[in-house]
């Protein structure tokens, strides 16, 4: 039995298929039809919703894509959709801002907008235009109607009034104390279930019992078999509940984060520690899928076009896998294999993410090429932590994602980098041992040839932006 709360209702569920997405509940089960299917992939927004969830004594409102979010994952919280938000037959200040600002059309994305205008005013405490632009990155208008849903959202920011949610704030608090989670829940439909513990041991219990289960963090990716391939999954382990693994913890030498970690909650240590993460995670998806999606489902899914993994790879980071009360710490680079196979065992997980901090004389960039610069998959995903000493490479580590079937180091490009001279000619030399490296793939996002000589390029890149203040007393010079 699963309990949330659908605004202020309660809503219990036992018999339900786990298979079955909040938009489609919504939808079907409900007769909702506000909240829009218009991919059923995570990436137009039309479907967006916003869940609330206790942070002390107030609740945390965050947007997501209801067609990636399974019924389960809502044990516990507050889910709220478009048609929460008219009270007493008025309507929210959002969404008169979008009636007074022109900000619909042809009306079908609007939903989306709205709940996103909607966490946004609730989030931010004034108008600041690169927040608006994040948080509406995830919504696609058609119409191109994006100037007037911007002024919509610079008038519901400083105009922000009080609402119906911050007048039942402390009844809707006391509810979802009430319902909070405090043993294993189950929701089963039969011949279908999901499994939702509460501590890493019964997650290590419940998946030695079930090695077929598949296990639910963000489901950004996993609900795609349902919505995309039309498959069914029999069990599925839900591990949003385990407070330990949803943890950052910043050590003297390292920043420990839980796999069950969304990765917007990853941004704060990551960026502060290594600003070049902190920019790759801003384009990583759109806000609905980091407020999702987690660091260690985007390791676990084996992607070789994954965001994080090079950059992690390149720092050096190792993964702590657990199996039954068996606990083992592996370098990440030796955990992908080959294509969406890697050296997770049966009824292994990986519990946690361990990158290391910087040092002193560390030189960290990463870059992302994609065709869009948000909500986008990388064509080639780069990333570079040198150790330069006296104008010599001491240390090198260089991962690529996109360039092979796994994200990968280049070898040989840091073997021509390691004990030679900070010079352009050496960085031509490590251009070409990319080419010992990898032989990428042709596809709908680029071809090899594009691929490889975009590699090349970034690393000259990296060399020119390490190189910025002698290049411009250069230049100054010859003026």
């Amino acid at each position: 039995m699963i309990q949330f709360l659908l605004n202020r209702e309660l809503r219990t569920e036992q018999r339900l298929d786990p298979n079955v997405t909040v938009l489609n509940y919504l939808r079907e089960h409900l007769g909702k039809p506000g909240t829009k299917e218009g991919c059923a992939s995570g990436d137009c927004g039309a479907c967006t919703v916003v869940v609330g969830e206790l942070d002390g004594e107030r609740i945390r409102y965050r947007t997501l894509n209801s067609c990636l979010t399974f019924v389960s994952s809502l044990h516990g919280k507050q889910l709220i959709t478009v048609e929460d938000l008219k009270h007493q037959g008025r309507l929210h200040s959002v969404q008169q801002a979008m009636v007074d600002c022109h900000g619909s059309q042809c009306g079908f994305c609007t939903p989306g907008f709205v709940m996103s205008l909607f966490a946004l005013q609730k989030n931010s405490t004034g108008f600041d235009k690169g927040q608006t632009l994040e948080a509406l990155a995830g919504n696609l208008c058609r119409c191109t109607g994006y100037r007037p849903i911007i002024d919509a959202a610079e008038q519901a920011c400083c105009q922000k009034q009080p609402d119906q949610f911050d007048a039942f704030e402390a009844e809707t608090v006391a509810q979802l104390k009430a319902i909070a989670p405090r043993e294993t829940a189950e929701l089963n439909s039969g011949d279908k279930r999901c499994l939702l513990p509460l501590t890493v041991a019964d997650l290590a219990d419940l998946y030695a019992a079930n090695p077929q289960a598949r296990l639910l963090a963000g489901g950004t990716d996993l609900a795609l078999e349902v919505t995309q391939f039309h498959r069914e999954l029999p069990v599925m382990i839900y591990v949003g509940h385990i407070e330990s693994m949803k943890r950052v913890d910043v050590t003297a030498d390292s920043i420990e984060i839980g796999a069950a970690t969304a990765l917007s909650d990853c941004y704060a240590a990551l960026a502060k520690e290594y600003p070049d993460f902190g920019e790759l995670l801003h384009r990583f998806a759109s806000l609905q899928i980091r407020n999702q999606g987690t660091l260690g489902g985007n390791i676990g899914n084996a992607s070789p076009i994954g965001d994080a993994p090079p950059l992690l790879i390149a720092l050096g980071a190792q993964i702590v896998l657990r199996k039954g009360n068996s606990t083992r710490t592996l370098a990440l680079e030796d955990y992908f294999l080959d294509y969406k196979v890697t050296a997770r065992e049966e009824a292994e997980f990986i519990e946690k993410i361990v990158v290391p901090r910087a040092r002193a004389n560390q030189a960290f960039r990463a870059y992302k090429v994609s065709k869009r610069l948000d909500d986008d998959i990388s064509a080639v995903c780069a990333a570079f932590n040198l150790v330069i000493e006296d104008g010599v490479v001491r240390e090198a580590r260089i991962a690529f994602g996109g360039m092979a079937a796994i994200p990968k180091r280049a070898a040989a490009c840091e073997a021509a980098l390691v004990g030679a001279g900070w010079y352009p000619e050496v960085i031509e030399r490590a251009c070409t041992a990319l080419a010992e490296d990898f032989t990428p793939l042709s596809d709908f996002r680029a071809s090899k040839e594009y691929r490889l000589l975009t590699a090349q390029n970034l690393l000259r890149k990296f060399f020119l932006e390490l190189n910025a203040p002698e290049v411009e007393t250069r230049v100054t010079a010859y003026v």
